[in-house]
């Protein structure tokens, strides 16, 4: 009986009344969940070619990026704290990563060299003429004593970090080596190579003791590697092939545990959730997408970078993710996801694009495209539309000589 009579047609007052009553009980319900999506945080402009590789350090206070520019540079969080640019290397630096202790960064690069880095304002730097063609990715062991360096002469070369003296090579391997890594407790590597194989060596003995057959392979864009990651417990490995799929193995039963093709293009790299339950994956059709392991399905696709997507990291306390692409910048972006369960997305997505309300409610229409049914569809973000002030201004340059 109350509905009849506000909605009498004698009474228009009172139909404007409730109508703006609901638009703002709407409006609500649509700015409570937009908080459970990921938000775009910082951007950060200063190379002058494609981003390559992005990483955290361990106290989450700095990123490093690398560059097709033939730079890394050194990103700190601090508003208005200054970007320090360190040149060096000859040509494409091709990846870049923080020391377990946060003291050093080490990059790869076509010049064939690694370097490691003092993070100081003099910008000094070891070289190591590690390969005999382009060396593709670097990666440190959790306890910081070695690294490993990937390379096209089909290599996997381990050294000490404090000597920086070469310990031994790994060489099964029939054609360029595209990343390496070492699992979590630093008793494995594993490695993809473009022989379409991914391998899981012992570090005590030296030896290749499994090998994934991977019949796509992963020739992709030819400035990035980043195809391979263990899961944080190293009972997993997850891979990015040139067929637009991400693989996940299981190296304890020997088997693939899941298979996702949610990509139009290649994908370039991804990353492991500190908890384990979601992993990023960075594409050339110029999307990061968010997948959620335990319910095995795609729930985030993020849209902010022009043209392909060649890094993504997460931060190592997994509050904060980082994307790099051809467009030469790096996004951060805040997880907000992470709190809660896929159950709760789901429902949360639902009620803003199908509010539950009366009948002459639907014509009142979700203010962005976010979609998200039973059916499965991921929720797609695009903060060029969404959020068209980030707030952030290019921070200073130095450039350390």
């Amino acid at each position: 009986e109350i509905l009849k009579f506000v909605f009498c047609p004698a009474e228009p007052v009172l139909n404007l009344l409730f109508r703006v009553v609901i638009d703002f009980r709407y409006l609500s319900l649509t700015m409570a969940s937009a908080l459970e999506d990921p938000a775009l945080q910082r951007h950060f402009k200063g190379h002058k070619d494609a981003v390559t590789c992005i990483d955290f350090s361990p106290d989450n206070k700095q990123l490093a990026s690398s560059s097709a520019d033939a730079c890394i540079m050194l990103w700190n969080f601090k508003p208005q704290s200054r970007a320090y640019k360190f040149p060096g290397h000859k040509e494409l630096v091709t990846c870049v990563q923080f020391s377990p202790n946060g003291h050093m960064v080490a990059s790869a690069s076509k010049d064939r060299t690694v370097r490691l880095w003092s993070l100081n304002i003099r910008g000094d730097s070891t070289v190591l003429k590690a390969h005999t063609s382009v060396v593709r990715f670097v990666n440190f062991s959790s306890d910081g004593h070695t690294f490993i360096t990937a390379s096209d002469d089909k290599s996997i070369k381990a050294w000490n970090m404090h000597r920086h003296r070469f310990l031994f090579s790994l060489t099964q391997h029939t054609n360029w080596v595209r990343c390496a890594r070492f699992s979590p407790d630093g008793r494995l590597i594993t490695s993809c190579s473009d022989d379409k194989t991914v391998r899981i060596w012992d570090t005590n003995n030296r030896l290749c003791i499994n090998t994934f057959m991977d019949y796509k392979g992963y020739f992709n864009h030819p400035m990035h590697s980043n195809y391979i990651d263990f899961n944080p417990t190293g009972t997993c490995v997850a891979s990015a092939g040139a067929d637009s799929t991400v693989k996940v193995w299981d190296i304890r039963m020997n088997k693939l545990l899941q298979h996702y093709q949610v990509h139009s293009a290649g994908v370039n790299g991804l990353s492991f959730h500190p908890s384990g339950n979601y992993l990023l994956t960075a594409s050339s059709d110029g999307t990061v997408k968010i997948l959620d392991l335990l319910e095995g399905r795609l729930i985030y696709t993020l849209r902010g970078h022009k043209g392909p997507v060649l890094s993504v990291a997460f931060s190592k306390s997994g509050e904060h993710f980082a994307s790099g692409a051809t467009d030469a910048q790096v996004l951060v972006w805040k997880t907000n996801f992470d709190k809660y369960s896929i159950k709760e997305i789901v429902k949360l997505q639902l009620k803003r694009t199908c509010p539950e309300a009366p009948p002459h409610l639907n014509d009142i229409y979700p203010r962005s495209q976010h979609l998200h049914a039973h059916h499965g569809h991921s929720i797609e973000i695009n903060p060029l539309f969404e959020v068209a002030d980030t707030q952030n201004f290019d921070p200073p340059v130095t450039e350390v000589e």
